[in-house]
């Protein structure tokens, strides 16, 4: 598979550059699906033309990147239109080539934990076991998925930062497979730095590092696994706040605390996107603002408390679970967010044939992808739509993502069921049993 692997990597560098030379990433860097006000490349712009003015960039309601962004893309932005263009390809393909380094190497790690767990799996399950020609072709669903993927190509095309987040995340996805934990936790660090929602990532990571440590069951009061949990967390935090300080001292100041990550927690901006922010704090009452603000950012926490107990065992698909998370409730997502889950979903392509709602999730991601463009131009510029009729849109897509998130942790704890329980099973009155996911 090797060379069709790299047909389709070639072929999706080759179609970026092609539509680089047309009119779609103008009309795209003006979409409110691809682009917010964190990932803006024209916001980006606007705040380097004051920096370079002598005024600080976090001095107005423009600019909401991290200072350590402020260099990097004022570094970027010193070339011609073309060359820009250009590094975003080039970023792109380092994101397609960590992802097949993340592709080889979980279907090792996939087959290594299979060989030490199989002891304990019934009889009857071998027909539900990973082989190693069932993980060969992985590296080129992953390339295809990435190359063609519509969300990751209007990323790229619309020049968003999300791709520096995303590289990193990959990064730190990588560096946990390959047993680097603390490695990872710096990179988690960085994504967090960067956008403060990937801090929930050191989870994952911790667990994934008692496991290494320790073969064996997994016990979250155990005196180890507490330690292990503490050195990972030690270094995120550590790891984080020295990038804080750099920060300040690039800056002059703290200005920038309540401009980035402010900005992220509060919500002052209240731009349509694919989003459940914008429209329920348009129609607040002010008084009830803060309330609802903790509830809604609470959301992106929760779900790491039980996600972590249930997948207590399964530390990647832990992480790839709250990515998920993070990409449906964060305040400001964009397309970038759900380019980076369709690119890393073929890692799981073996859950595939347990999942029930795969063509209606599917239908409501094409619906959704089609008409939100439309209907905000209704609003907009027609005159003939309201807000309600993009919220609907916004709403139906979160939706699709929740769907295809639940599915997928369904299949994914189907399987486990019948790897250790067998797939055959009757209830008292001689009729077949089905599996449920209980709430």
């Amino acid at each position: 598979m090797v060379l069709p692997t790299a047909i389709s990597f070639v072929c999706g560098v080759i179609l970026r550059l092609a539509l680089f030379r047309s009119s779609l990433p103008d009309w795209l860097s003006t979409k409110t699906e691809v682009v917010t006000p964190l990932t803006s490349w024209g916001r980006a712009m606007e705040g380097l033309a004051l920096h370079r003015e002598g005024i600080s960039p976090y001095s107005g309601d423009i600019f909401h990147e991290s200072p350590l962004m402020l260099k990097i893309l004022g570094f970027i932005s010193r070339f011609s239109p073309n060359t820009i263009n250009l590094i975003f390809v080039l970023l792109d393909i380092i994101q397609g080539m960590i992802l097949l380094r993340i592709a080889n190497t979980f279907g090792r790690h996939m087959l290594l934990r299979q060989a030490t767990s199989v002891k304990n799996y019934h009889p009857d399950a071998k027909k539900n076991l990973l082989r190693k020609e069932d993980l060969m072709d992985l590296q080129f669903y992953v390339t295809v998925a990435f190359s063609f993927n519509p969300y990751s190509i209007a990323t790229c095309l619309a020049r968003s930062t999300a791709v520096f987040n995303n590289i990193i995340l990959l990064l730190a996805l990588y560096q946990m497979l390959k047993g680097n934990s603390f490695l990872s936790a710096v990179f988690v660090a960085l994504a967090a730095y960067i956008s403060m929602y990937p801090i929930i990532l050191c989870v994952p990571v911790a667990v994934h590092y008692f496991l290494m440590s320790r073969k064996g069951g997994m016990h979250y009061t155990d005196p180890t696994a507490v330690v292990s949990y503490l050195q990972i967390l030690g270094v995120t935090f550590v790891s984080l706040a020295i990038m804080l300080l750099f920060s300040m001292l690039f800056v002059g100041s703290w200005e920038f605390i309540p401009s980035t990550y402010g900005f992220i927690l509060g919500v002052p901006d209240l731009t349509p996107n694919l989003g459940l922010f914008w429209y329920f704090f348009t129609e607040m009452f002010e008084h009830f603002r803060t309330f609802f603000i903790c509830v809604f950012q609470i959301n992106v926490v929760i779900y790491t408390i039980p996600l972590a107990i249930r997948l207590r065992e399964h530390p990647t698909f832990l992480f790839y679970m709250l990515l998920y998370t993070i990409g449906i409730f964060k305040s400001y997502p964009g397309y970038g967010d759900v380019g980076l889950m369709f690119a890393l979903l073929p890692l799981w392509k073996h859950v595939y044939q347990y999942m029930r709602n795969t063509f209606v999730t599917v239908c409501m991601f094409l619906v959704c992808t089609v008409f939100a463009p439309i209907q905000y131009y209704l609003w907009i510029y027609a005159g003939s739509a309201n807000a309600n009729f993009y919220f609907a849109i916004s709403l139906a897509f979160s939706t699709a993502q929740i769907l295809m998130a639940t599915d997928l942790l369904f299949g994914f704890l189907k399987r486990e069921f019948y790897l250790h329980n067998g797939d055959k099973h009757k209830l008292p009155d001689g009729t077949d049993a089905q599996i449920i996911l209980d709430s």
